[in-house]
């Protein structure tokens, strides 16, 4: 697997710990330097009228930063994109590229854009589609060009090729990573979004996520694992 540092980008807070919390937490063990940006800062994760948006952002930041710790993470960054209203425009793919060649990550892991539906009840987030849409388009070839983003290069930021590009929630997986032992710190880190679990979800995901990744594990002969997509760019 690529060494070196790990960058996961997705749309909301609390994307990464449901797709990858176990991946994320087991790199983090193995002493990895692993960075999260967050590009929305999920103002709309209510379905309360009365929930004050500007509120629920900062709670969701807290949230976030506490979930990130229990994981083990380097930094939590979010960016001030509304909920909902993710677009691939250049400023954003510029935001990815500045934490991409901050960072110097050997992995970069975000969402599958091509994943549109997940059986017969339920289709993909916009948000989650296009954080991966934009995720690629800002490694390749935005972050390793130094034509691409030129203010980049004015803060002295120099062009970052990424290795390794790891796609979560995927209809096409190519590879289960074993995450047997990190279960409970996936749980644990998604917990900490009181916010998004309290009630009827809580026990959804207790539920939900550890026997997704025991029968995922059944493939390859382990406890639990987490499927991606990988593509190799190096």
């Amino acid at each position: 697997m690529t060494e070196g540092p790990v960058l996961a980008v997705f749309g909301h807070p609390d994307d990464a710990e449901i797709a990858a919390g176990g991946t994320l937490a087991k790199w983090c063990a193995d002493g990895r330097e692993v960075h999260l940006l967050i590009l929305t800062n999920g103002d709309r994760g209510s379905e309360d009228p009365k929930q004050d948006r500007a509120e629920l952002a900062v709670t969701r930041a807290v949230e976030s930063e506490a979930a990130g710790k229990v994981l083990g993470l380097a930094g939590v960054t979010i960016l001030g994109t509304h909920d909902g209203e993710l677009v691939n425009t250049p400023e954003v793919r510029a935001d990815i590229a500045r934490k991409v060649r901050m960072v110097k990550p050997g992995i970069v892991l975000t969402c599958d854009p091509t994943a549109w539906f997940f059986g017969g009840n339920y289709f993909n987030h916009a948000d989650h589609r296009t954080a991966g849409e934009t995720t690629l388009d800002a490694v390749f070839p935005g972050a390793g060009n130094p034509h691409f983003f030129a203010e980049l290069l004015a803060e002295g930021l120099e062009p970052w090729k990424v290795p390794s590009l790891w796609l979560g929630w995927s209809n096409e997986p190519n590879h289960s990573e074993d995450v047997s032992g990190y279960m409970e710190t996936k749980l644990a880190a998604l917990f900490e979004h009181r916010s998004q679990v309290e009630g009827d979800m809580l026990g959804f995901f207790k539920e939900w996520l550890p026997n997704e990744a025991a029968e995922n594990g059944k493939k390859i002969g382990v406890e639990h694992t987490e499927a991606f997509r990988v593509l190799n760019l190096s």
